[in-house]
């Protein structure tokens, strides 16, 4: 047969593929878990920036975080997920439960009429981990240990 190819191994080079796949989405959803973890954490530490005894009118300043008074915001900082969002991508959501941290974040008018500062705490939490090259290195490690196998 002349101008013949064959080609061999590509049953196996399809497997190796297959479970190269299978290790990558695995580091990717254990490094969303990582870098929601680490979130949690940094914005629990904003959240230990000030501190006053409860009933004494010392807030934090607007634009910096919420003081820290009975620790049910801190404590309310849940990570949710991973869950898969499609081909190749997780989603974690981190962020508080307490009814009150989205008016601390964002300002906005209470119940009551009056109008509350921004006391963010999310935001400025997430911008220093990613400045900092935290969530970019922890996918990185992740990636280069499942390609590594």
């Amino acid at each position: 047969m002349s101008g013949a190819v064959q080609i061999v191994g590509l049953a196996r080079l399809n497997a190796e593929l297959v479970r190269i796949e299978a290790d990558l989405q695995r580091a990717t959803r254990v490094a969303t878990a990582h870098a929601a973890h680490l979130a949690e954490a940094a914005i629990k530490q904003l959240l230990t920036t000030s501190s006053h005894p409860k009933g004494t009118p010392t807030p934090s300043a607007p634009g910096e975080p919420p003081s820290l008074v009975s620790g049910t915001l801190r404590r309310s900082i849940k990570v949710v997920g991973p869950v898969p969002a499609g081909y190749g991508r997780w989603l974690a959501e981190v962020g508080p439960t307490a009814v009150y941290g989205r008016i601390q974040e964002l300002g906005g008018t209470a119940g009551h009429g009056s109008e509350l500062p921004a006391r963010p705490y999310v935001m400025p939490a997430y911008e220093r981990l990613v400045a900092g090259g935290a969530i970019a290195r922890t996918y990185h490690v992740a990636w280069r240990a499942a390609l590594s196998h």
